[in-house]
């Protein structure tokens, strides 16, 4: 947790059980004014940017120089995840894009993060965000899933998108 300290009164948060509809779940809770830290997790959508014919993965600044992910950002208030995905894709790549699919949701307990996943076509020329160092382009028979947070997406949409091509 960032902020141990109560949101209403600053007094150091304890880690208490809080009855939730019958089922007692730890919690940060305030011994002053009993205020709840539920510590939610944040929505972040995920991107499957296909651009002529190939995957584009991106690299932010601090990753290993040979590690690559999906473009990813936060969902902003009243915004709906069809519309962020898209918004983060122009951001961070300078690609118009058209969600294709909704490819799944993803818990990510590492950053406490929900992953909602979209596969999207996307059209222009790259031109990277002040959020990336790096780019690469790989053909969607050549992509392989890792065993971590967006991974999992890469993983449905290549099993769904080589069902589609068999089926």
């Amino acid at each position: 947790m960032k902020n141990p300290h109560c949101m209403r009164c600053g007094t150091k948060l304890e880690a208490r059980d809080v009855d939730d509809e019958g089922v007692a779940r730890e919690r940060m809770v305030c011994p002053a004014c009993g205020w709840i830290h539920y510590d939610n997790p944040t929505p972040v959508v995920a991107a499957i940017v296909e651009h002529r014919g190939e995957i584009v993965l991106v690299r932010q600044p601090g990753w290993p120089e040979k590690f690559f992910g999906l473009v990813t950002g936060f969902l902003e208030k009243d915004e709906h995840p069809d519309e962020a995905v898209l918004r983060e894709v122009k951001e961070e790549l300078g690609l118009d894009g058209v969600v294709q699919s909704f490819v799944g949701h993803y818990p990510f307990a590492l950053l406490n993060e929900l992953l909602i996943a979209y596969h999207v076509r996307a059209e222009g020329e790259i031109t990277l965000g002040a959020e990336l160092e790096a780019f690469k382009r790989i053909l969607p028979e050549k992509l392989r899933p890792w065993p971590l947070g967006t991974g999992f997406a890469v993983r449905d949409w290549l099993a769904s998108r080589a069902a589609s091509i068999q089926g």
